[in-house]
């Protein structure tokens, strides 16, 4: 039998996705030096070897999950919900950093012997949550107060949790609930409405952590230091990053210097996670570059593609909501790389190792694959609802 006779759904975003994982076997292994030389975080290979490892496990959540018809994600969603918001109040107040890291981000899990970056997970869960409730809600009129609590209680909540150690998170996730929103019918004068509110919020955050700078030690700090050196008035460790990483990407030039040879790798902190775009540029060079940035335009194509042909509007929602933010979060990642954007943090997507990151990419990614292998409202669902049938004979 053919391989591809087990793969259900878009057959280019299975390749897509796949050359993406077993190109970044490449990257990864140049720069984990950087872990072992600079760092003095275990051998190069035994870094490859993990992060092998850790994309094997998410080809097979990927591959599990999309065996799922999507309309279950609808209550996985709203199951989801108060377990994330449980997860991130315990990683508030029990986070610990990771290699370096000034953020309180990863809950540990002592019986696992590992640690879990419940953020990500968070972001899976709510995206999916809205999708289901603007489906659920299409027909009815959206007012204010009908949805302040259902819709927006839970986004403020699991932002609100996630903001103090990660703030381009909790940006991008906000985004995307916006777009979903806006999507999915959400009258744009109340959207407004909630994002000049979750503005309000954030110089409040701030306000609050300038006074009592105990509380958010070094966060705020960090995000101003950041927006300063992109904007050309720092002077910090923000710059030696973006210094060189340019030096990376001009060092590369048109072919690149070859396969592992990069410099760059020792000398740019988090070379093997945020700034792994700039050593794909020195070792591929713009060539390199440009495909890895063409795979990811060709993957939002495939997922509008799907998107528009999905016949069930909780299917077009979901499966914009899993791959709408995994390219947005590539061409964020790239652009830090390129000194377009300021510094924010965000791995590139498939490409930059770790572990919780990959594989809530890769969840993301059998959901969308779900929803392409399912694009008809099936027999189960309209079983659910034996009224529909009736009203549309009527």
């Amino acid at each position: 039998m053919k391989l591809s006779q087990y793969l259900q759904g878009d057959k280019s975003i299975w390749g897509i996705v796949v050359l993406l994982s077993i190109f970044s076997f490449l990257p990864v292994y140049s720069a984990s030096s950087n872990l072992v030389y600079v760092i003095g975080s275990g051998s190069v290979f035994g870094h490859l070897l993990k992060h092998v490892a850790i994309v094997c496990v998410g080809w097979i959540i990927m591959y599990s999950v999309h065996l799922v018809p999507f309309r279950y994600f609808s209550g996985l969603a709203k199951i989801g919900i108060p377990i994330v918001v449980v997860l991130l109040t315990v990683t508030a107040f029990q986070g610990k950093t990771i290699d370096g890291a000034n953020a309180s981000r990863w809950l540990n899990i002592p019986i696992l012997g590992m640690s879990f970056q419940t953020s990500t997970l968070a972001t899976v869960v709510l995206l999916a949550y809205v999708a289901d409730y603007f489906a659920t809600n299409k027909e009815m009129n959206k007012g204010f107060i009908a949805s302040l609590l259902p819709l927006w209680g839970p986004v403020f909540i699991v932002v609100a949790l996630i903001l103090p150690a990660n703030l381009s998170t909790a940006v991008l996730l906000l985004f995307m609930v916006a777009v979903i929103a806006f999507l999915g019918g959400y009258p744009i004068k109340y959207l407004l409405g909630m994002l000049t509110t979750a503005l309000l919020g954030l110089v409040l955050f701030v306000l609050l952590a300038k006074a009592y700078p105990d509380a958010f030690p070094n966060r705020v700090d960090t995000w101003i230091s950041r927006v300063e050196s992109f904007s050309g008035k720092g002077n910090n460790n923000t710059d030696y990053q973006i210094e060189r990483a340019k030096a990376a990407v001009a060092v590369g030039g048109i072919v690149g210097i070859g396969a592992g040879k990069s410099m760059m790798k020792n000398l740019l902190p988090q070379s093997s996670s945020d700034f792994i775009y700039a050593i794909i540029a020195e070792e591929y060079g713009m060539v390199g570059a440009l495909l890895l940035l063409f795979l990811f335009l060709l993957l939002l194509f495939r997922i509008l593609i799907n998107a528009n042909k999905s016949e069930s509007f909780f299917g077009q929602l979901l499966i914009l909501a899993m791959g709408i933010p995994i390219v947005t979060q590539a061409f964020i990642n790239m652009g830090v790389a390129v000194a377009l954007l300021p510094v924010t943090g965000q791995p590139l997507p498939l490409i930059s190792s770790g572990g919780t990151s990959l594989w809530m990419t890769f969840l993301a990614v059998g959901i969308i694959l779900s929803v392409s292998a399912n694009r008809k409202v099936g027999d189960d669902e309209q079983m659910l609802n034996p009224l529909a049938e009736l009203s549309d004979e009527a």
